[in-house]
């Protein structure tokens, strides 16, 4: 993927993000698409593999927001308060740079 920078704010460290539930909806996610491929190899209904893809895309979308949401409520508020003005541009538009690659198919 391009743009994979690693920007994290001169204070990240002191943002202790709890994924934990996001990693556990990923080992969700990771059982169910490999129930997906075994529907390929069984040659299962188009339809129901559609339907079944449609529903890890569904649950990253969640992990995403959750995830996003973390970030906004530390790293992003503690950029827009402080002097740095810089800082507080990158953020923002690092924001909408995400949300721009997520409307591309």
């Amino acid at each position: 993927m391009e743009n994979q920078h690693q920007h994290h704010s001169p204070d990240h460290q002191s943002h202790a993000h709890d994924h934990r539930d996001s990693i556990h909806r990923l080992k969700t996610v990771e059982g169910h698409l490999r129930g997906i491929q075994r529907m390929l190899e069984e040659d299962a209904y188009c339809i129901d593999i559609i339907r079944q893809i449609q529903a890890v895309q569904a649950a990253l979308n969640k992990v995403s927001v959750a995830i996003l949401n973390q970030h906004l409520n530390t790293c992003v508020i503690t950029a827009i308060q402080s002097e740095n003005q810089a800082e507080r541009e990158r953020v923002i538009k690092e924001i909408a740079e995400v949300f721009e690659v997520s409307q591309r198919v």
